[in-house]
């Protein structure tokens, strides 16, 4: 049985949930056989650590006396906004010996400082996203996916982001029913592609201002199987189509249009891992109306067909 080593940086400030997410999934994993990972975390003097949620962390040990591991894991948190000099030179002179580097919400931003991810392909929570880029010229910022594998290196979005990362890394070493496995355990339904949005419909649109604005959006959302042209909801909110196009857009930042076509995805991908419905049903449930337009649909957006998507991510009872 081989044992990777993984090393969790804590710093003062950390989100607890970055380090204890993954580290849930490690130590799951490992209860099976001939799978073992061996955690450990480390900050620049050993000592106790406060999460940004309140919550004291102890270390194993110290950064300088930790030994090089496997798979270095970068958590983010509040204590990213100013990190410690120290810090960022531990990591630019150390993280290169890892095998595998790995952040977690905002911990891009401590290894982007570090000179690690120039040239790469990295996500991270939507908030910082901009500044990331803004900040970091050279590396190349993805705000959608909940996480990002370039080569050695992977990158995920906020908090939870890290369980879905780490699901993906126990998959791609021990196969996918040890992952599967440990989500079940963990009560995820299943790990989350990496490719899906860090938001779902109605939280990647803003909330409109105007009354009957926002009563359509909620509409829209319970109601994905019925008339969602222009036309009828524009009637719906009493205005003309022109201004409620004009409108919408203006107050959601999205287009009706888009809008209704991210509800209607979100709600096919929901009965595909939570029912035993089948597609012909989902895609009229979901307004789509026939399999081949939700397929469409899914390779547009997912990259895979409906089918493919419901084997690989269908939720399953313990």
């Amino acid at each position: 049985m081989k044992q990777r080593s993984v090393l969790v940086v804590l710093f003062q400030g950390v989100q607890s949930l970055d380090v204890s997410g993954p580290a849930e999934v490690f130590a799951g994993a490992s209860r099976f056989p001939g799978v073992s990972y061996d955690l450990r975390t480390a900050s620049l003097d050993g000592a106790p650590v406060r999460c940004s949620s309140g919550l004291t962390l102890v270390p194993d040990g110290t950064l300088a006396d930790a030994p090089a591991p496997d798979l270095l894991l970068v958590p983010g948190g509040a204590g990213t906004r100013t990190p410690d000099p120290e810090l960022i030179g531990w990591l630019r002179a150390h993280a290169p010996r890892a095998r595998q580097l790995v952040s977690v919400c905002t911990g891009a931003l401590l290894l982007a400082e570090a000179g690690q991810l120039d040239g790469h392909r990295v996500t991270t929570h939507w908030s910082v996203c901009e500044t990331l880029a803004r900040m970091y010229p050279a590396v190349h910022v993805d705000p959608d996916p909940i996480f990002v594998r370039d080569g050695r290196l992977a990158t995920s979005a906020g908090v939870t982001a890290g369980i879905d990362l780490a699901l993906a890394l126990v998959e791609e070493e021990h196969g996918r029913e040890v992952a599967l496995t440990v989500a079940r355990h963990l009560v995820v339904f299943l790990r989350r592609p990496g490719n899906q949005a860090q938001f779902s419909a109605q939280l990647t649109a803003q909330t409109a201002v105007r009354e009957p604005l926002r009563e359509v959006q909620h509409w829209i959302t319970g109601h994905p199987d019925a008339d969602l042209s222009v036309e009828a909801l524009a009637a719906r909110a009493g205005l003309s189509p022109r201004h409620f196009s004009r409108a919408f857009q203006a107050e959601t930042g999205l287009t009706p249009g888009r809008y209704v076509e991210r509800v209607r995805l979100e709600q096919a991908r929901r009965l595909l891992e939570d029912t035993n419905d089948g597609v012909t049903g989902i895609s009229r449930a979901s307004g789509y109306g026939t399999p081949e337009a939700m397929r469409r649909a899914f390779v547009k957006a997912l990259g895979t067909a409906p089918a493919e998507y419901r084997r690989r991510f269908r939720a399953q009872p313990a």
